[in-house]
């Protein structure tokens, strides 16, 4: 049973890519600690059921239909949320795709634009959006979910390295920016943490270099120093904080 607490009480919080893995968590996360969370996610459906499930707790959740990497989408989402809301406090950038596992000499070029689209441009579009808003409120707070492959890369995964690379430095830049009207603009890079995502990753990898799952898996727990796979509910604990 979550611990519940009023840490953001009154709290207008949107969590992108909320549908799973760590998003779900981050959002479940805040909406514990009091924050009335909007999950946005492409797959509106998978998200309506978070929601409610979140709502079933007793916590105030609502879902909505997001392409973070439609411009236009953005944009409109953010302003009605400002209209109905009259605020936006958090913005917790989650939504983001993994890439099939190749090299870069054999990585298409629509593959390298699918994956910086969602993971890099989606996110400035959500920060753009919302950092207007909470610069004219002079308060607010921004997460980017980055990763350890945005500073120490992994081979064969050339677009999502770059993509959180971007995400790191598109970090920094608006914290120095924002900084003036009171907004906190952080990332958080985990490192493995056992979701769907990456157990998918896991799959393609076993096969790309002859091993087993189990083995590919084993792998990445013993390179972590804690000796262990991350749970989502660890990541979501960093945000919140």
């Amino acid at each position: 049973e979550p611990q519940k607490s009023a840490l953001l009480d009154g709290q207008i919080a949107v969590v992108t890519g909320a549908a799973q893995g760590l998003g779900r968590a981050i959002a479940e996360r805040l909406a514990n600690d009091g924050a009335a969370v909007v999950l946005a996610d492409l797959q509106l459906e998978k998200t309506g059921v978070e929601a409610e499930h979140l709502r079933q707790q007793g916590l105030d959740a609502t879902a909505a239909g997001l392409d973070v990497s439609d411009n236009a989408a953005v944009e409109d989402f953010f302003e009605r949320l400002a209209v109905e809301r009259k605020r936006v406090d958090i913005l917790v950038n989650s939504a983001g795709v993994g890439q099939k596992v190749k090299a870069v000499v054999e990585l298409s070029q629509e593959e390298w634009d699918r994956v910086l689209r969602v993971t890099l441009t989606g996110t400035f579009l959500c920060c753009r959006s919302a950092g207007a808003i909470m610069e004219r409120q002079e308060s607010g707070s921004i997460v980017n979910l980055a990763s350890i492959n945005g500073e120490n890369p992994a081979a064969l995964v050339a677009a999502y390295n770059a993509a959180k690379a971007g995400v790191i430095s598109l970090t920094r830049t608006l914290a120095v920016e924002l900084a003036a009207y009171g907004v906190r603009v952080n990332a958080v890079s985990p490192g493995p943490v056992y979701t769907d995502f990456n157990k998918s990753n896991m799959l393609q990898r076993s096969l790309t270099l002859g091993v087993s799952e189990e083995e590919m898996i084993e792998r990445v727990r013993a390179a972590v120093p804690l000796g262990k796979w991350g749970e989502p509910t660890d990541i979501a604990a960093a945000v919140a904080f």
